[in-house]
């Protein structure tokens, strides 16, 4: 069975649902033709709430997917400054995820890094939301450990400006 991974920006502006119809014809086709059934994200908020939401869709029509969350410390830590909208969507994700896992107790300089890494050395394909100019971003980061693994990467980012 094959692992992909997603990274992708935080901070997103306009109306993404293309981005969500996208996704959710490249997954399906992930899942189809390319036997992906395994789905790893850092439960970030932005592209990888977008990504859980589209998987936990998927799932209602092909059950044999799962969707792991892998964190990069204990959930308090990690939405310690976020709003209680995107708290509860975190929870929500959360709770409906097949597992989830913690790359580290709690929130320290270089987390997001260990996560990162990690979430790589899961995947056998990565799908990311990632705008090339912001090469020193965590989502840069994460790709670059992906072409260097070497694994496949497709960018939605570049997508949606295609079709804009």
């Amino acid at each position: 069975m094959k692992t992909a991974c997603f990274t992708g920006h935080r901070n997103l502006s306009g109306n993404f649902d293309f981005l969500r119809a996208d996704m959710y014809d490249k997954l399906e086709r992930a899942i189809i033709n390319g036997g992906i059934v395994n789905y790893c994200t850092g439960g970030a908020i932005g592209f990888d709430t977008i990504a859980a939401e589209t998987v936990l869709k998927l799932r209602e029509v092909y059950p044999q997917i799962t969707l792991n969350l892998v964190l990069p410390c204990r959930p308090e830590d990690q939405t310690r400054n976020w709003s209680a909208e995107q708290k509860q969507t975190f929870f929500r994700i959360m709770d409906k995820a097949d597992s989830v896992v913690y790359t580290a107790d709690r929130y320290f300089d270089g987390c997001m890094r260990k996560l990162n890494a990690r979430l790589v050395e899961l995947a056998d394909f990565c799908f990311c939301y990632w705008d090339s100019s912001k090469i020193r971003s965590g989502t840069a980061q994460t790709v670059r450990y992906a072409l260097q693994k070497p694994i496949q990467v497709w960018n939605f980012y570049n997508s949606k400006l295609e079709k804009q």
